[in-house]
């Protein structure tokens, strides 16, 4: 499924996806193709990406399904092997292991595929992480996921990375919002991305989540440039906008919704305003993280058509 709101968007869209996509083969296909190895970090800590190569966020939520026999699914086999052709830091945007989250379910669903990028991957929990309780996600992933409540932030390249866990409180005077503004405040980066698993503003079948509004007000408030997200099955783009969804090109977020990873898709059931790109396939996101500016380009797995690419500044 493909819509774009203005045909030359499409054109464009794909001019810049042959550009990227040149880079990422001189990344990935030459000698030059070492990916960053972040170190572990504890919630209210940062980390940094470290290693050579190229200032690289890759990945996609909503992950690690199993068949009845207990054997992955072929889209999370389809994404994984995406990411074994392309360098940077693994970002994950929850429901990495359905459908309880247990460490059985990461060690059959997710291991399998996505788990050989371990090393080099920084997750964020999901609700289906909550069905049982998220204690398999953190003895999963380990210090990579952050302690406590599983909020952290990392650096890539310049910009500075913030996990979020949207499935405890958030609101204002919440721990996770304390530490939220506390890192916004004390740690600020030229160029900031976001990363958490409900989003605010969505048109796929969840919807929105309108209970995030006091993060991205906290976002806006401080000049975030990009959010990422999952939980609906979908890959959609939003222009840059303020809290109350309102296009705002000099001071908006960009929002991503990347619920791509390898659970079953989704179809759109009404389009948001302010939407500029959806598609229903597998595939990941990639970022890459400049000084003052980023490149976006959805990368679908193998034999799917639905592309998306551009390129954006830092407020």
């Amino acid at each position: 499924m493909l819509e774009f709101q203005d045909g030359r968007r499409l054109f464009v869209g794909r001019l810049r996806l042959l550009v990227l996509g040149l880079s990422v083969c001189a990344l990935s296909c030459g000698g030059n193709s070492s990916p960053l190895s972040p170190t572990g970090s504890s919630s209210g800590a940062s980390a940094s990406g470290g290693g050579g190569g190229v200032p690289v966020l890759v990945g996609a939520g909503d992950i690690g399904l199993c068949g009845p026999q207990g054997s992955t699914t072929s889209g999370a086999e389809a994404t994984a092997k995406l990411l074994d052709r392309l360098p940077g830091t693994v970002f994950t945007a929850g429901d990495n292991a359905y459908m309880t989250g247990s460490m059985g379910e990461f060690q059959n669903c997710y291991a399998p595929t996505w788990g050989r990028h371990r090393a080099r991957t920084r997750p964020t929990l999901g609700n289906h992480e909550y069905t049982s309780g998220p204690s398999a996600y953190f003895g999963y992933f380990g210090s990579a996921a952050g302690s406590g409540e599983g909020y952290y932030s990392y650096s890539v390249g310049s910009w500075r990375v913030i996990a979020l866990n949207s499935e405890i409180p958030s609101q204002a005077g919440t721990p996770q919002m304390e530490w939220l503004k506390n890192e916004l405040s004390t740690r600020k980066s030229a160029c900031t991305a976001v990363i958490w698993h409900r989003p605010l503003f969505s048109s796929g079948r969840n919807g929105d989540n309108a209970d995030m509004r006091d993060v991205w007000r906290a976002l806006y408030d401080a000049n975030v440039d990009v959010v990422i997200n999952g939980h609906d099955h979908t890959y959609e783009r939003f222009a840059p906008q303020d809290p109350n969804g309102k296009p705002d090109p000099e001071r908006g977020i960009r929002q991503f919704v990347v619920g791509t990873g390898g659970a079953m898709l989704y179809e759109f059931t009404h389009v948001r305003p302010n939407s500029e790109a959806r598609g229903a396939a597998w595939g990941v996101a990639m970022f890459t993280l400049n000084d003052g500016g980023y490149q976006w380009q959805f990368i679908p797995v193998d034999g799917a058509s639905f592309t998306d690419a551009g390129a954006g500044t830092c407020h």
